[in-house]
């Protein structure tokens, strides 16, 4: 079956990617020529580890390619995914200018019966907005509007695209629906539940899964204080807590506060979407804002480590929101960073991948080649990103770089015991 996939960012990408490895066609398109020109050439503008070897797996057998022909590829596929962003707006809402631009395209091109499937996250009314820009502007054709929500962790994402816990179809008629499960045939015979829904049901799917989330995240970082006010261990508690099967032990990692590109988006869109209908989403409304707080509370805990930061020299590890990606979208780390600055600090940082895309945010800070140059002559530790390498470094010779034996953990990734013991001035979070 013959797929357009609308957009070559990390959805697009990953999922284009991945249904050409499902045995389907698969043409790219997007309006950024450079990108194609770099993917056509074999260069992932991403880092994502497995995805490089994906792609070139399925060039290398014809299955997918890359173009910026958008005629040419509504025009030969049966199913056209729209797969591009929708960047928050200032008052928090979905930007669906770019969705809008591919429903104007489709309508344009479309030469026949086209299943149109949102890969990107919308929200709850965007399909029939869709629908109704197609309806309007081609009669001609016939058409379906379907919402197939991404559940892709970044760090993550080949292995949860092609061994997914769950695919969401939403969808108003049964022929888009056979498409679709025809599409997915390998993961149904591998028996991955699929969840058949309308499709407003399952646009809202994606919020309330990553609402959900934020939630249980914000709720630990909350306990993570309530712990250090009163001297109990967070991870303890956590271990006690994530034991019950009703609540589970993911997402119960306490530390400076959720990032990157899904969880803040899609909590300002949730929280938008009920105001727009009358309603204020209050859980989400609060996990907003207890997610700010963490994230500044995080300079206080380096402050009361370190003292007063004005002409101190930090070394920062990690940039990244989350380890295994380069995205530094709503980073804490960078929010520590930005902190560190504003009081007077300097910064030293690396990260194993995503050094590049802060030099356009920072590029003032000191870039070091790996985490020992980059303690070389800083007076203490902010281990803010919690990469592998991390977690095993020689303290001895970290120590020796710095003119000091100081370490804020963030992560939690250190033992405070063995840390002190070794001659550290050791913090974490939530524990004594």
């Amino acid at each position: 079956m013959n797929i357009c996939m609308i957009g070559t960012g990390y959805v697009g990408l990953v999922t284009g990617a991945g249904l050409a490895d499902l045995g389907m066609s698969v043409i790219c398109v997007d309006k950024d020529e450079a990108k194609i020109a770099a993917l056509q050439k074999g260069v992932i503008p991403i880092y994502e580890p497995g995805l490089e070897e994906l792609v070139a797996r399925n060039e290398r057998k014809g299955r997918l390619r890359f173009t910026t022909d958008l005629k040419d590829g509504i025009e030969n596929a049966v199913a056209v995914f729209i797969a591009v962003g929708t960047p928050p707006k200032a008052d928090g809402s979905p930007d669906l200018t770019f969705v809008r631009e591919v429903a104007e395209a489709v309508a344009r091109y479309m030469n026949g019966y086209k299943v149109v499937v949102t890969k990107s996250t919308v929200p709850t009314g965007t399909g029939k907005m869709i629908a109704d820009i197609i309806r309007s502007a081609n009669q001609k054709h016939d058409f379906s509007v379907v919402s197939n929500p991404e559940f892709l962790r970044e760090g993550s994402a080949v292995g949860d695209f092609l061994e997914p816990d769950r695919i969401v179809i939403g969808a108003s008629d049964a022929r888009a629906v056979e498409i679709m499960k025809e599409i997915y045939k390998p993961l149904f015979l591998r028996e991955t539940p699929f969840v058949i829904t309308d499709v407003a049901s399952s646009e809202l799917i994606k919020y309330a899964s990553n609402g959900f989330l934020a939630v249980k995240i914000s709720f630990i970082n909350e306990i993570a204080r309530l712990c250090e006010l009163m001297g109990a261990n967070v991870q303890d508690v956590a271990t006690g807590m994530g034991l019950d099967p009703r609540i589970g032990p993911r997402f119960l990692l306490p530390g400076p506060g959720f990032g990157g590109s899904c969880f803040p988006k899609d909590t300002s869109a949730a929280a938008d979407i009920a105001r727009n209908l009358g309603y204020s989403f209050e859980l989400i409304e609060a996990t907003i804002r207890v997610n700010a707080a963490t994230k500044a509370r995080m300079i206080e805990k380096i402050q009361r480590a370190v003292g007063p930061l004005a002409g101190r020299t930090a070394a920062v590890l990690g940039l990244s929101f989350k380890p295994e990606t380069d995205d530094i979208r709503e980073s804490p780390a960078l929010a520590v960073v930005a902190d560190l600055m504003k009081r007077g600090a300097r910064v030293r940082a690396f990260d194993p991948a995503a050094m590049e895309n802060t030099k356009a945010v920072f590029p003032q800070l000191a870039y070091a080649r790996d985490a020992y140059d980059c303690a070389a002559g800083a007076d203490f530790v902010v281990l803010a990103t919690e990469w592998n390498e991390f977690r095993a470094l020689d303290l001895d010779a970290l120590g020796r770089a710095l003119s000091a034996r100081v370490m804020v953990d963030l992560r939690n990734v250190y033992d405070p015991k063995e840390m002190r013991a070794a001659g550290w001035s050791y913090t974490g979070v939530g524990r004594p």
